[in-house]
């Protein structure tokens, strides 16, 4: 079912970046989105083939299929992993050979079948995942085999279908993790999620949770680059050398060994004009009680509670919002679709510049997706989480 159309193009020279694209490591573009994630195709198994036709018998594909609703953290028997070969394809599909997968929160609530912004993955499905890849052979006129394309890959090695929603990347221009990284729906994101809703000003005191991850450390980088002083709240001293050594924030806080209440206090002690909030939980019952007065509060996550077994943990501080006559506000990205074209410009612009970095953590192999996945959720990433599939 699809909800809205995301648009982007953008032309500029070639990026010069510093990534470091290692296994189980962290450290004009031409590119369209044609479609966001509610547009793509419903990737079934193939005990309900899509396509038809004859096996490619020399080609294998690795899947793993959303066997039951999770209860909890993610388990491997939450899928099913089955090897199949791939299918002929039928007029106008494409098959790709997936390269990166990108792993997000937010694909834990699509594992939820629940009323949400786009459908749940249907039991017996692959796991829906975005990816980046490489055409091997297209019924399409829109694509030929050797393109590159970012989509709805889903969590297998081989994509065989309808191109709902793909658009092609350049790789001679950006290397294709950042495609699922800064150039991707997480610096839209991180863009828009602060720009629109959190509307910081030169000055004000910006807070971010979560602030070594995909989302907040982009965001942070855009605080600064706002003429903002920048505070993260981050799991570990790693990740907190991180926010103040390499990304350039004021100051970090370390929730695992510090009162995150006593410590926003001391590093914001006029208290908090924008606070972007990726956890929820106690830490955005801590940052509502040092909001400043017309304080925006962004709400574009809450990992904290997403694995939840009992009630999700509402803000005690709520009154916060009262007192100090704020204003807090959910995001999705998907709503802000007619802003991607400006926004990817933008960033392309910065990263060529040099003065946005994109961390990407990499792991190797698509049989480790379960376990990689929970990574997410126990704070072993730092920057954007992707698997390398091959």
């Amino acid at each position: 079912m699809a909800v809205g159309m995301c648009h982007l193009q953008i032309n500029m020279n070639v990026i010069a970046t510093e990534h470091s694209y290692q296994p189980h490591g962290s450290n004009g573009i031409r590119w369209m989105i044609r479609s966001c994630l509610n547009t793509a195709p419903r990737l079934e198994s193939t005990h309900k083939p899509l396509l038809r036709g004859p096996a490619m018998t020399d080609l294998s594909n690795r899947q793993f299929l959303l066997a039951k609703r999770p209860s909890g953290a993610v388990r491997r028997d939450d899928f099913t992993y089955q090897q199949v070969p791939v299918t002929s394809l039928a007029d106008g599909q494409i098959l790709v050979r997936n390269k990166f997968l990108s792993l997000d929160p937010a694909m834990r609530g699509w594992m939820n079948d629940g009323k949400s912004y786009i459908p749940a993955v249907q039991l017996g499905d692959v796991m829906r995942a975005l990816g980046v890849g490489e055409v091997l052979e297209s019924k399409n006129p829109k694509f030929a085999a050797g393109d590159h394309v970012q989509g709805a890959l889903g969590t297998q090695d081989y994509f065989a279908g309808e191109p709902k929603g793909f658009y092609k990347v350049d790789t001679s221009l950006a290397p294709l993790p950042l495609y699922l990284s800064a150039l991707g729906m997480t610096g839209m994101t991180a863009y828009l999620a602060l720009l629109d809703v959190g509307q910081p000003k030169s000055g004000d005191t910006v807070l971010i949770s979560g602030a070594a991850g995909a989302v907040g450390s982009i965001a942070g980088q855009i605080a600064k680059l706002k003429g903002c002083r920048v505070v993260g709240i981050a799991g570990g001293k790693d990740k907190c050398s991180l926010l103040t050594s390499e990304l350039g924030f004021d100051a970090a806080i370390d929730y695992k060994s510090e009162d995150v209440m006593e410590a926003i206090k001391r590093h914001c002690p006029d208290g908090v004009n924008v606070y972007f909030d990726n956890v929820g939980g106690d830490i955005l019952d801590a940052a509502l009680s040092q909001l400043a007065v017309g304080a925006r509060v962004v709400i574009c996550g809450a990992i904290s509670q997403y694995n939840n077994t009992t009630a999700i943990k509402g803000p005690a501080n709520y009154m916060s919002l009262l007192v100090n006559r704020a204003r807090m506000e959910g995001f999705i990205v998907l709503d802000h679709a007619d802003r991607f074209a400006e926004a990817g410009q933008v960033m392309a612009g910065w990263i060529k510049e040099g003065k946005l970095k994109s961390k990407e953590h990499i792991v190797e192999g698509l049989e480790t997706f379960p376990e990689t996945f929970q990574m997410l959720f126990n704070g072993e990433n730092q920057g954007k989480l992707i698997l390398k599939v091959e």
